[in-house]
């Protein structure tokens, strides 16, 4: 009997988890204050262990992870579905839609009694969700068939409209201009196990959704008429594709805030591993994008201890590195 190949690998798998676990726990036991493996699994010998790991480092490397598979795997799935090696979920402007609602949400004190962050996170997401019913109508203003290049222009557009609105509340609201600066390009810094409950459950049933959809991604990476002929509904996979990716990202950014280059460079490092076969492309990104990010994280905060980098920086400069070698590997190969 033929095996079918297209499975992603039991022991592969496995790999990747166990690197994903392995490097979890080096950024839960090394930091400005070091915490041994030893103390770190047995419960702590010390109170300030205790303190260090189960209140602060443990959430945030939780949700460091979470928000690295997440950011990656939609990464992935745009790249399949727009066929286009340089997207990522930003490219359909929800990134941009989501940081101006937390963004209106920082310069306007919107909050919810006992839940500090919810404001943030509510209006991230409800502005992400404006942003991609605004996208979408223009573009099928445009083209009723919603062709990739059409999402892209519109998208490109509103990102930068976006912009400019978020430089104009910025100058209204300079009294915050820290707070706002700093959150723009990332921050893991004050996440929280409540943090990691929403994080957990976004990632794993808009995961889902994503993974559901591998065969027509696959078809859609040959082409959308190649989908069309296989049987796809073209229309209703992106659609849903591209609100599963919003969701995703509104809820990352409204947690850690805008985050660059981890659904863009991580895709192409796991497509070198594994081959572009979403159906072990995308299981590979989400742990790709976990340890890619972890990595970044802990670099933000060791690197110039005791002061600590906003985790946008360290992997926009790491990212575009990385990048550029794919982009001129992949030149050189065609």
């Amino acid at each position: 009997m033929k095996q079918n190949t297209d499975r992603f690998p039991k022991l592969t798998l496995i790999l990747f988890a166990a690197i994903t676990l392995c490097v979890m726990a080096l950024c839960v036991c090394v930091g400005s204050v070091s915490v041994s493996l030893k103390a770190t699994f047995s419960g702590i010998r010390a109170a300030i262990a205790a303190s260090i790991v189960l209140t602060v480092r443990l959430p945030r490397v939780i949700c460091v992870a979470l928000t690295g598979a997440a950011l990656a795997v939609s990464g992935a799935a745009m790249q399949g579905l727009l066929k286009n090696p340089l997207a990522d979920g930003s490219t359909l402007g929800v990134s941009s839609g989501a940081a101006l609602g937390a963004v209106l949400a920082i310069a306007l004190g919107i909050t919810f009694p006992g839940l500090p962050f919810a404001g943030t996170m509510v209006m991230a997401i409800l502005v992400a969700f404006g942003s991609l019913i605004l996208i979408l109508a223009l573009a099928f203003r445009m083209d009723h068939s919603l062709s990739t290049n059409t999402i892209i222009l519109i998208g490109v557009i509103f990102s930068m409209f976006v912009s400019s609105a978020m430089n104009v509340i910025i100058t209204f609201a300079s009294d915050k201009l820290k707070s706002i600066t700093f959150w723009t390009m990332g921050s893991m810094q004050h996440t929280s196990y409540e943090n990691v409950l929403v994080l957990a459950v976004t990632l794993l049933i808009c995961s889902t959704v994503l993974l559901c959809h591998m065969r027509e991604l696959n078809a859609f990476a040959v082409g959308e008429d190649n989908a069309r002929a296989i049987g796809v509904d073209v229309r209703r996979v992106k659609l849903t594709v591209m609100i599963t990716v919003s969701v995703l990202i509104g809820v990352c950014v409204s947690i850690g805030g805008s985050i660059a280059f981890v659904g863009l460079v991580t895709p192409h490092m796991m497509r070198m591993i594994v081959g572009p076969n979403h159906r072990k492309l995308l299981p590979a990104s989400l742990f790709g994008g976990a340890v890619f990010l972890l990595f970044a994280d802990l670099i933000a905060r060791t690197l110039l201890n005791p002061i600590e980098l906003p985790i946008g920086v360290v992997t926009s400069l790491v990212g575009a590195v990385v990048f550029i070698v794919i982009f001129f590997r992949t030149r050189r190969a065609g």
